[in-house]
């Protein structure tokens, strides 16, 4: 394979072969040994046969555990094991996944994520009855490492199941739809490539890039889990380089060329304020463990956005960066004082 990174959409090539299975569940999966079981075991027990359902682990060099064991112990050689020669990194595997898939509908299932039962019937019954659409996703939780729902909420886009009006100007501002909630039809990756061009947020361009082609369908109900907090994986280690924010800009470019003439500044100018309040907030969530990383955070969010706004969300998060310090500075007086006296 060529660059880790994709400079452009990578070619996925067509199936003729009519003795297809109505789905593909792939499991990309890099050190996420921890996690893994739930993630397959979550998907099983909605298995619908072989004839109907492919369920394949895509290895991308693990170095945390034997993963072919795992696979083979959860599943009992139901799940098809299938191991990268070196580690290509997340976009590789992504296409990997993609290219190995053959069935009509592809879910890129991330291992460290989980689907609820139901999840298959909920999305079989939206494309069937909007054939129309390229992609149909649920509503979705956040969970942290021991599988606990966190009370960060997903955007509820609609109240009832359908295909969703004006999805383009919506989701081109910022992202809305975690993984493992999209599935999408094997025909439209066809039609529009591959992950692209970042490891950070490139889920985002896509299916931006999709609402630009096709109707998208959605249901309101909460069918698919998405993990955060555990401190692994490549939005974490991405937020502690600060590499999420040259990512992101360079996603909003992209996103840019789906948009007609008229949306595209505006846009461009929500999508920058939108994440650089995002990238503030994150740095105050580093501030006590990493101050490195916070501060690497403003700076992202001051090159992206210099409006009134802005500058009012960085001056609070100075002020509490101040506080924090002369909080820890007031504990080291106080604790010096009492050494002091007992000595």
């Amino acid at each position: 394979m060529e660059s880790r990174t994709p400079s452009s959409p990578p070619l996925i090539h067509s199936i003729k072969d009519q003795k297809r299975p109505i789905w593909s569940v792939m499991i990309p999966v890099y050190n996420s040994i921890a996690y893994l079981r739930e993630t397959i075991e979550s998907v099983l027990s909605q298995d619908l046969g072989e004839s109907l359902m492919e369920i394949e682990v895509v290895d991308d060099n693990s170095t945390d555990g034997n993963v072919r064991e795992l696979v083979y112990q959860v599943s009992k050689g139901r799940v098809k094991y299938y191991k990268q020669h070196e580690n290509v990194g997340s976009l590789r595997n992504f296409e990997t996944c993609i290219n190995r898939s053959s069935g009509h509908y592809i879910h890129l299932l991330h291992a460290d994520d989980r689907v609820e039962n139901g999840f298959y019937k909920e999305i079989d019954e939206l494309f069937n009855l909007y054939p129309q659409v390229g992609a149909a996703f649920t509503n979705f939780l956040y969970i942290d490492h021991q599988s606990k729902d966190l009370t960060i909420s997903a955007p509820n886009l609609f109240n009832e199941s359908g295909v969703l009006p004006d999805f383009l100007r919506i989701i081109a501002k910022h992202q809305l739809i975690q993984p493992p909630a999209m599935v999408v039809k094997r025909s439209t990756y066809e039609r529009l490539g591959g992950f692209y061009g970042v490891h950070y947020g490139e889920d985002w361009e896509m299916w931006t890039r999709i609402a630009a082609n096709f109707p998208i369908a959605y249901s309101p109900k909460t069918l698919a889990k998405y993990r955060v907090g555990h401190g692994q994986g490549i939005s974490h280690h991405s937020f502690l380089e600060g590499r999420n924010v040259s990512d992101i800009m360079k996603v909003i470019d992209n996103i840019q060329i789906h948009l007609p003439n008229e949306l595209k500044a505006q846009t461009k100018r929500q999508s920058l304020a939108y994440h650089a309040k995002f990238n503030i907030k994150l740095a105050g969530s580093f501030l006590s463990n990493n101050k490195a990383a916070a501060f690497r955070q403003i700076k992202g969010a001051w090159q992206m956005d210099k409006s009134i706004n802005t500058i009012a969300w960085i001056i609070r998060f100075y002020l509490m960066y101040l506080l924090r310090y002369k909080s820890i500075h007031k504990r080291i007086y106080q604790v010096k004082s009492t050494i002091s006296l007992k000595t």
